[in-house]
C-alpha cells in the first residue's frame, strides 16, 4: 500500500509518465515498432512533440538510432514489442553495442499475470519472464520493470548508464500491464532534480607532464585514435594537441574523420587496409600515444607483429574511458581513465605552457604530402575511367566532389566501407558513419534516415552495396513518409564482392557469394531504381560512368528520397595489412592480401 506521501502528484499512466520523462530529457524522436505490448506508449505519444518515427521492420529502427546518436551524440531511444520486435532489433543494437553508441531500448513485454503460463508470443523456452535475457551478450545492462513505482528510477539509470563511461545500448523490458497502471507522478517527480549527465573523469597535470615528455623524448613518436575521440567529441583538442606537438595522426576505422583527412598531419587508417604510410609510421615508431581506441583487430593486423604495430618494441602510452581496454591487446608503459575530451584539455594546456610557439614542423608531414600525391596517381587512371559497369575508385572520386564538405556519409560493408576508409577524404570530423566491430551488412541505408532527422540541414548519402541495400529496402518507405533528403547509392557489383573475393582467392570459385549471372552486369539482378520508385522514391538507374556525376548533383538538389542504382566492376582493394582469416583458410597456399 502507498503512504500519504507517496500518492501525491499527477496521476497518470506509466506510458504517460514515460514519455513526459522522455520531453524532459529532450528527447525528439523515438524509432520503432508497434505491437500489443508497446501500444499504450503510442498513444501516450500521440499528443506529444516527440515523433514516432515508424518503421517496416525494427532493425531499421536500431541502425537509424544508432546512427541519430552518433550525430546528436545523446542517447537515442528505440520502441519495441516483445519477442520477435527484440530479435528483430537485436542486429541493430549489438551494432551500436560493439560501436559504444549510447541507446535505450524500451521494450513491451506480456503481462505479469501470465508469468508461467507460456502467453502469445513469449519465449520461455529455459525460463518464464525472462525475454530481456535475449539481450544480456552486448547491452551494458538489461533491466526488467517489475513494480510500477520503479519505472522512474530505472529509467534516470538506464540513461546515464547509457552515456556515460564507455557508451551503449541499455534495455527497459516492461511488462504491457506495468505500461497501462495508473500511479502518482512522485517517483517520476524525485528523478525530475537529478543531474542530467555525469561529470567525465580526467587527468592531473603531473600525468600530462609525463605523458609529454616521453613524447619529446620518443624517435617517431605516432598518435594513433580511435572512435572515442568522436564520442567525446574531441576532434578540436586533438587537432590542437597534434599541431602543437607536431606528432604525426594515425587512425582506426572507426577513428577515420577525427581529424579532417587532408590534414598535413593525418597518416591514415592502419591495419589490414591500411597503407604502407601509416603501417610503417607505427611500426617505426618508438613511441604510440592511443586515445580512444581498442586496438582491434582488424585495426592491427590481427595482432601479427610486423604489419602495423610491433609491441613489445614500441611502447605504448593508452587514453581510454573503459579501464578494460587499456592492456587489452598490447602492454601499456603509462595507462589513463579518463574521457578524451577531458584529457587532451589537460595535455594542451601542459603542452602550450611548454612549448608556447609550438614544436618544429615535423619533416614527417612532407613525407605525408608526397605519398599522397604519389597514392592519387597510382588511383588516377581507375579513378578517372570512363568504363561502365564503373571502377569503385571513380565512383567515390565523383562522390566525394558532389558531396559538400559537410554532407554525412554512411558506409555499410564492403567497397563502400573499406575503400571509403581507405581512398575517401573526410573533411569535417564525424561526418561519416560506418559499422565497425559488429560489421553489419544493412547498417547504411536505415542509419542515414536517423542521421538526417538528427541534423536536417545537412545532405546525406548512404553509399552501399547491392548486398547491403537489398537487407531492408522496407526504410525506404519511412524516408518518404517523412519526407526525408537522402541519396542512397548503390555500388551494384551483383554480388557480396568482399567475400566473392576472398572465397575466388583461397578456392578459386565464388559459390553463394554472387548472384545469378554474370558479376557487373547492369542489367542482372533487382532493378533498384524500380524498387524506389515503387516505394514512393525517385529511382535512376545510371547508365554510363560519366552520367554519375551530373545524377549525383541532381539528386542532392531535388531534397527527397532517391536511389542511384550504379553498376559496379569489383576491384581489389589494395592492402598492405595481414588478417588472420588467409592463414585460417590457406595456411601453407601463400594466397595474396586481396579483397574486392
Amino acid at each position: 500500500m502507498l503512504s500519504p506521501s507517496e500518492t501525491q502528484g499527477a496521476t497518470k499512466t506509466v506510458a504517460e509518465h514515460l514519455v513526459d520523462y522522455l520531453e524532459r530529457r529532450d528527447v525528439r524522436h523515438v524509432f520503432g515498432l508497434c505491437g500489443h505490448t508497446n501500444i499504450a506508449v503510442l498513444a501516450a505519444m500521440a499528443d506529444s512533440p516527440i515523433d514516432f518515427v515508424t518503421v517496416r521492420h525494427e532493425q531499421i529502427a536500431s541502425h537509424a538510432a544508432d546512427a541519430y546518436a552518433r550525430v546528436t551524440g545523446k542517447a537515442s531511444v528505440v520502441l519495441s514489442h516483445l519477442s520477435p520486435g527484440l530479435t528483430n532489433c537485436a542486429t541493430g543494437v549489438a551494432n551500436a553495442a560493439l560501436d559504444c553508441i549510447p541507446m535505450v531500448v524500451i521494450a513491451g513485454d506480456v503481462p505479469t499475470h501470465y508469468y508461467g503460463k507460456h502467453p502469445h508470443q513469449e519465449v520461455n523456452l529455459h525460463a518464464d519472464a525472462s525475454q530481456y535475457e535475449i539481450y544480456r551478450p552486448f547491452v551494458k545492462r538489461a533491466w526488467r520493470v517489475d513494480r510500477a513505482d520503479l519505472m522512474a528510477e530505472i529509467l534516470e539509470k538506464a540513461f546515464h548508464l547509457a552515456e556515460s563511461g564507455q557508451p551503449g545500448p541499455v534495455l527497459v523490458n516492461v511488462p504491457m500491464d506495468i505500461f497501462s497502471a495508473v500511479i502518482p507522478s512522485i517517483s517520476f517527480d524525485k528523478v525530475s532534480g537529478n543531474t542530467r549527465a555525469l561529470v567525465k573523469p580526467s587527468m592531473d597535470d603531473q600525468i600530462a607532464e609525463r605523458i609529454i615528455g616521453a613524447l619529446t623524448e620518443a624517435d617517431n613518436p605516432v598518435l594513433y585514435v580511435g572512435g572515442g575521440i568522436l564520442l567525446a567529441d574531441a576532434s578540436e583538442e586533438l587537432e590542437a594537441f597534434a599541431d602543437t606537438m607536431q606528432i604525426p595522426i594515425a587512425h582506426s576505422l572507426m577513428g577515420k574523420g577525427a581529424v579532417r583527412d587532408d590534414h598535413p598531419l593525418v597518416l591514415g587508417m592502419t591495419g589490414f587496409w591500411g597503407t604502407e604510410l601509416v603501417n610503417q609510421a607505427c611500426l617505426n615508431a618508438e613511441t604510440i600515444f592511443a586515445i580512444g581506441t581498442r586496438f582491434k583487430e582488424a585495426d592491427c593486423s590481427s595482432w601479427y607483429p610486423g604489419y602495423t604495430f610491433n609491441v613489445p618494441g614500441s611502447k605504448i602510452i593508452h587514453v581510454d574511458i573503459e579501464p578494460s581496454e587499456i592492456g587489452r591487446n598490447y602492454p601499456t608503459e603509462i595507462g589513463v581513465v579518463a574521457d578524451a575530451k577531458a584529457a587532451l584539455t589537460v595535455l594542451n594546456r601542459v603542452a602550450n605552457r611548454q612549448f608556447p610557439q609550438g614544436r618544429p614542423t615535423n619533416p614527417t608531414t612532407a613525407a605525408i604530402s608526397d605519398f599522397r600525391k604519389t597514392f592519387v596517381a597510382s588511383n588516377a587512371e581507375h579513378a578517372t575511367s570512363n568504363a561502365f559497369p564503373m571502377m569503385p575508385e571513380r565512383i567515390l572520386a565523383d562522390v566525394r566532389k558532389a558531396l559538400p564538405a559537410d554532407g554525412i556519409l554512411t558506409t555499410d560493408v564492403g567497397w563502400n566501407k573499406n575503400g571509403v576508409g581507405q581512398q575517401f577524404d573526410i573533411l569535417t570530423p564525424g561526418s561519416i558513419l560506418t559499422p565497425g566491430g559488429f560489421a553489419t551488412m544493412g547498417f547504411g541505408p536505415p542509419a542515414a534516415i536517423g542521421a538526417k532527422l538528427a541534423a536536417p540541414d545537412r545532405t546525406v548519402l548512404s553509399l552501399v552495396g547491392d548486398g547491403g541495400f537489398g537487407q531492408n529496402p522496407a526504410m525506404l518507405a519511412t524516408a518518404v513518409e517523412l519526407g526525408l533528403g537522402i541519396v542512397w547509392l548503390v555500388m551494384n557489383n551483383n554480388a557480396f564482392g568482399t567475400i566473392a573475393g576472398l572465397q575466388k582467392a583461397h578456392y578459386g570459385l565464388t559459390y553463394g557469394t554472387t548472384f545469378p549471372g554474370e558479376a557487373g552486369a547492369p542489367t542482372n539482378g533487382p532493378d533498384y531504381a524500380l524498387i524506389a520508385q515503387a516505394y514512393g522514391a525517385t529511382g535512376v538507374r545510371v547508365e554510363s560512368a560519366n552520367a554519375l556525376l551530373p545524377a549525383l548533383e541532381a539528386a542532392f538538389a531535388m531534397n527527397r528520397p532517391v536511389v542511384l542504382d550504379v553498376a559496379m566492376i569489383n576491384n581489389p582493394t589494395p592492402t598492405t595489412g595481414h588478417w588472420n582469416i588467409l592463414d585460417i583458410y590457406s595456411p601453407e597456399g601463400g594466397v595474396s592480401h586481396v579483397a574486392t
